[in-house]
């Protein structure tokens, strides 16, 4: 089964100015596709070779953990986004938000500040346990949550291909502009 880069559900530029149209060339259409095709090249002959993403975090290491774990992430990651996006969770998420970090205002800012501070490049993450409580966690690198049987809600990528041709160095410019994007309806089904 070969894997491939999934089709977005908006046009290039339609992020635009949270993420303009070059970084997405370069973030989807090329660091994205890269993982696609190393991951394909590195599970030929193994037994991640018909493996399902989730089986490969769960399972792999070095290279094809690495690679399968980023087409994941990126996936899970892109389809986060709408150009109608904004806002506040809704439903059920919202009450879980609340329970668990007391507002939204409140989540809002510790999920920002986890992913202006993780140290190199990584992933912020708002993870289910499988009691529902909620949690903010950091990742560096490939990091999936999965590979610790936690449940993905969201995810900030902080790698600097996710943001250096917009903000630069800037990391907290592109954090606080990432909520603008959040589609909670996708966001919401996830939990």
């Amino acid at each position: 089964m070969a894997f491939e880069l999934p089709k977005l559900a908006y046009e290039m530029d339609a992020l635009a100015p949270v993420i303009d149209k070059k970084t997405m060339e370069y973030h989807y259409g090329k660091h994205h596709q890269a993982y696609v095709t190393n991951l394909n090249n590195l599970v030929k002959g193994t037994k991640f070779e018909n493996a399902s993403l989730e089986i490969i975090i769960r399972e792999a290491d070095g290279g094809i953990f690495n690679n399968g774990a980023q087409v994941w992430n990126h996936t899970f990651y892109f389809t986060s986004f709408s150009p109608e996006g904004g806002g506040e969770a809704t439903s059920h998420l919202a009450t879980a938000i609340k329970i668990s970090f007391g507002s939204f205002g409140e989540f809002r800012e510790q999920f920002s500040k986890a992913a202006a501070t993780i140290f190199g490049s990584g992933w912020a993450w708002l993870v289910k346990h499988e009691n529902g409580r909620l949690e903010i966690i950091q990742e560096s690198n490939a990091g999936n949550p999965l590979r610790k049987g936690l449940t993905p809600i969201l995810t900030c990528d902080v790698w600097e291909h996710a943001y250096y041709l917009e903000y630069q160095n800037r990391r907290p410019d592109y954090v606080k502009a990432f909520w603008e994007i959040i589609d909670w309806n996708v966001v919401g089904k996830r939990f």
